[in-house]
């Protein structure tokens, strides 16, 4: 057991340090202000291969491990959660698609996406359906060699900005649960597609939130990804990374915040002296780096769970999803706690930090639904050993 990163590793997250601080930092407060989605900054991240950072390799990708990605991710996270987030949400679509798509459609979107050229959003929810993901309703109707599809989806990230979508759609009748649900990659602007008014958000301001309706919208029976019927399946796959995904935004966003705290500490005079220099200033600041540092490595758990295929992979997934957003949001918020009333004030990144973080304890299944998936588990005979 090592808990120490590798050169290559390191590597990683100084280059994504560096372009944070580069790309991201000079500009997030005005995405945030204007809610400016920043396709150029986006692909300029793609350049670098963050937008393909697990993807495989016969799609363009890099091929990662995701405790690699989680050190890309954090990093970001730390200058701007929102647009961070979008582009994990672009690397499981892109994974997805990668990983599931015909030869032809692989050639045709994966180095594409992979490039951050083009762009990709996820649509499994909807308005009846949210945490009961296996109650959809949008139905893909197989028509000769097209697939026919209608109804609607609900707070798709990016959706009316970006060029593909990874589809979650209702193949089998509507008794078939989870069993009838197939997935395909739908480019985003055919005819008879349409998108909502832009959601206004608490944050997650820099990426645009909509619904999507589909009427009568016609793809190739080979936009398919996989088979017919392995759409939960490939879903659930999906949301184990993307959990992690959102857990490391959490971390990275604490990270940044802490920084921010510590040295606003320093600065900070009352009474004559430094606010570092009170003791119970001191022991909020320890508990936070306490705090971060077990969600951390609890994100990293999980992440080298995934990748080794263990058997309880989506249990450490869910556990590093909920007690990531939960401390990542709690850090964040003692941190503007500690700046007092210059916290609240858009001068500082604090409050911007605090309303992005805020979402990822609702987005990738509630953390109420991570608590029914651990506990569900947790009820096995074996788990009191096998979860440790």
């Amino acid at each position: 057991m090592n808990f120490e990163l590798t050169e290559d590793q390191r590597a990683f997250a100084d280059t994504a340090r560096q372009f944070a601080q580069a790309e991201l930092a000079p500009h997030a407060a005005e995405w945030d202000r204007e809610a400016i989605f920043p396709r150029e900054a986006i692909a300029k991240a793609g350049e670098l291969g963050f937008c393909g950072l697990y993807a495989p390799e016969n799609a363009g990708g890099l091929a990662l491990p995701r405790l690699d990605a989680t050190l890309v991710f954090e990093e970001l996270a730390a200058v701007d959660p929102s647009t961070t987030a979008f582009i994990t949400i672009h690397n499981m679509a892109t994974w997805m698609l990668g990983t599931w798509a015909t030869d032809e459609v692989r050639a045709e979107w994966g180095e594409q996406l992979t490039s951050g050229q083009k762009l990709a959003s996820y649509c499994l929810t909807e308005p009846g359906a949210g945490s009961d993901a296996a109650s959809i309703k949008t139905r893909a109707e197989l028509v000769g060699a097209e697939y026919v599809i209608n109804g609607a989806k609900a707070f798709i990230s990016g959706a009316g900005s970006t060029d593909v979508l990874v589809l979650m759609a209702r193949t089998g009748d509507s008794n078939s649960g989870a069993s009838g649900i197939s997935a395909f990659a739908v480019p985003a602007h055919l005819p008879g597609i349409e998108y909502g008014k832009k959601e206004e958000k608490m944050g997650w301001n820099s990426q645009p939130t909509r619904t999507i309706s589909f009427d009568n919208v016609r793809i190739p029976a080979n936009h398919l990804l996989g088979r017919e019927g392995e759409g939960f399946k490939i879903a659930m796959k999906g949301l184990d990374g993307g959990r992690i995904n959102i857990a490391t935004c959490s971390v990275g966003a604490a990270q940044g915040a802490l920084a921010q705290a510590q040295q606003y500490m320093q600065d900070r005079k009352q009474f004559g002296k430094p606010i570092a220099s009170f003791q119970a200033l001191q022991f909020k600041l320890a508990d936070m780096a306490t705090e971060l540092v077990a969600a951390r490595q609890m994100v990293r758990l999980a992440a080298s769970k995934l990748d080794a295929g263990a058997r309880d992979a989506s249990t450490y997934c869910a556990m590093a999803k909920r007690f990531a957003t939960d401390v990542g949001f709690q850090v964040v918020n003692e941190a503007l706690q500690l700046h007092g009333g210059y916290g609240y004030i858009r001068e500082y990144p604090l409050e911007r930090l605090l309303r992005d973080t805020r979402v990822h304890q609702i987005l990738e299944g509630t953390n109420e639904i991570m608590r029914v998936i651990i506990g569900r588990r947790m009820l096995d005979g074996d788990a009191p050993d096998a979860i440790r």
